[in-house]
């Protein structure tokens, strides 16, 4: 996990039992609802009856992000299937990198290849250890393994459409204050930084049993 503030990577990912935490603003929101977490004030909730929508805040340089993508975050939707709609936010803590890859991934996404994108671009960070410039050159050998037209993506690069979108979503992660990497936002306004799955499977789940009890 990477703080903003540069802090040590805390180890949750070996933590068997999971508190439950009844905060104040946790029980007006909903008194059944499990885990550990925070309620945002001022952000309105995005749940649908059925499904969760988990934003995971992430930095494609965060070796912890890179773990919770591929572990964690599989784990939830092979467990979920499609009553989980994750997506990722690029929100950048490690100063130095260029912003790239978090361009390439949202326009693979307007191209409907974003979660494809997301893997390639992890892997190539962490494994490969292709952390450089990610040249036209190489990202069309990325293109072609994602199956995306080189030509049209790299139109969409220069419009300046995908560089937007990765400001709007780093200013929405200052505006709920997320400090570290990975961060998940659940249904719009359900913050946890305790990502071990079995939290956020908490979380999740106590959502899902409310939705039937109504």
């Amino acid at each position: 996990m990477v703080k903003r503030q540069g802090a040590q990577w805390a180890a949750v990912w070996a933590m068997v039992g999971v508190m439950v935490l009844w905060g104040s603003a946790a029980v007006a929101a909903s008194p059944e609802l499990k885990g550990k977490f925070e309620i945002l004030q001022g952000e309105v909730s995005t749940h649908t009856p059925g499904k969760v929508k988990l934003i995971e805040f992430a930095d494609f340089y965060c070796p912890h992000c890179h773990r919770f993508d591929g572990e964690g975050l599989a784990l939830l939707e092979k467990e979920f299937g499609n009553r989980l709609e994750a997506t990722m936010v690029g929100f950048p803590v490690i100063h130095g990198k260029l912003p790239t890859p978090f361009d390439m991934y949202e326009q693979a996404k307007m191209m409907g290849k974003g979660k494809e994108m997301k893997a390639i671009l992890f892997r190539t960070i962490h494994k490969d250890k292709i952390t450089g410039v990610l040249d036209r050159s190489l990202r069309e050998v990325l293109l072609k393994e994602v199956g995306l037209d080189p030509k049209a993506f790299e139109e969409g690069m220069a419009s300046g459409k995908p560089a937007k979108i990765f400001e709007e979503g780093r200013k929405w992660g200052e505006r709920i204050k997320v400090q570290q990497t990975p961060t998940v936002l659940i249904d719009g306004n359900i913050k946890t930084e305790t990502i071990d799955p079995e939290n956020i499977r908490l979380i999740i789940q106590s959502i899902l049993d409310g939705d039937k009890k109504k």
